[in-house]
């Protein structure tokens, strides 16, 4: 059935074809599009991200609009989608309808991968092997500091509750364990060693929370003497207006997050060339500036030294990578995994 809106749209149409067979344009002229000449049809993006990205993305992403359509003379909506990184996973998985993701680990990136929704080879499809933002791991403290905490060994003191969210539901609460465990082993102890320490400092969170957002209000109502969370999120709420003490311990992970293209999708939207230049430009100076000001260390060198961001990101002294303990599917596979090092510490502190 033709409705009102497509009858009168039609004689609009045949109106205008009339009128340009009359003036002797001929059909080029009159397959012109109504409204905006010359203008392309628009080009629809989605953006699936994690959630502590959306004020960086927010601003970056109007950048790239007018560059695209200064470039292009066409409009591309980008639509956003935040939460979780592990969510984020699986609602891609489940039929979310993203072109592009921005995770938190790229253990997610390639479960989606694994899905066949992502090249198995994502990692090599851009510069830094796809990591598009970085951050490291924050001690976040009262007012005053007055348990005077310092650095990583003074989590495991009997007096000092540390908060921070269940690395089985929280990439970041992953990324803690494992800077834990490296701040471990950079100090020479064993395995067994290490295990000692993970169980003392795990011994002394009162309650895992789901998220590191969930850990966040819980410390902000009071529990705890020491919150563990990226140093992106401290910044941030630093530029809010927030008053936060915190320290960056000096030995420290490079906390990463992977860009990708999820290929299925794209491949059904034939919005390839729009979508691929929307990564390729979080990679450019302008973008790296307002990941930056978002509170991510830049990616990009010649950003990272420019005065207002050396002063803004503390130099670590000791850097180690996930790389360094195998990559994710064997960090994985070792601490996170059911049965694996995590659940045999928390089955021995009886949580």
């Amino acid at each position: 059935m033709i409705s009102q809106g497509q009858t009168g749209q039609w004689g609009r149409q045949l109106w205008r074809f009339l009128l340009c067979l009359g003036l002797g344009l001929g059909l080029v002229a009159c397959t012109a599009p109504i409204g905006r000449e010359g203008q392309k049809p628009d080009v629809d993006i989605t953006l699936a991200s994690f959630a502590v990205t959306q004020a960086a993305h927010n601003a970056i992403i109007p950048k790239f609009q007018a560059q695209w359509q200064q470039e292009h003379n066409q409009t591309v909506n980008l639509r956003q989608s935040y939460g979780g990184s592990g969510s984020q996973t699986r609602a891609v998985m489940d039929g979310l309808r993203a072109d592009v993701t921005h995770l938190a680990l790229a253990l997610d990136t390639d479960r989606l991968a694994k899905a066949g929704l992502i090249a198995p080879n994502w990692a090599e499809k851009f510069p830094n092997r796809s990591i598009v933002s970085q951050s490291v791991a924050a001690l976040i403290v009262r007012d005053g500091n007055p348990k005077n905490i310092q650095a990583w060994a003074d989590l495991v003191r009997p007096d000092v509750q540390v908060i921070t969210a269940d690395p089985k539901t929280s990439g970041v609460a992953r990324w803690n364990l494992l800077a834990l465990w490296h701040a471990a082993s950079q100090a020479g102890a064993t395995e067994a060693q290490a295990i000692e320490f993970l169980t003392r400092v795990l011994r002394n969170v009162p309650i895992l929370a789901r998220d590191a957002r969930e850990a966040t209000d819980i410390f902000t109502k009071g529990q705890g003497d020491v919150l563990l969370n990226y140093e992106n999120e401290v910044l941030l709420a630093l530029e809010k207006g927030e008053k936060l003490e915190y320290i960056v311990p000096e030995v420290n992970l490079a906390i990463t997050h992977p860009i990708a293209i999820v290929d299925r999708n794209v491949e059904k939207h034939g919005n390839r060339e729009a979508v691929e230049a929307f990564v390729n430009f979080l990679y450019t100076p302008a973008a790296q500036r307002e990941f930056a000001k978002a509170g991510f260390r830049p990616v990009d060198a010649t950003v990272a030294q420019e005065p207002q961001f050396v002063r803004q990101f503390p130099k670590l002294k000791n850097l180690g990578t996930v790389e360094d303990y195998g990559g994710w599917a064997a960090v994985q596979q070792k601490f996170f995994d059911d049965g694996a090092l995590f659940d045999q510490i928390q089955a021995q502190i009886q949580r």
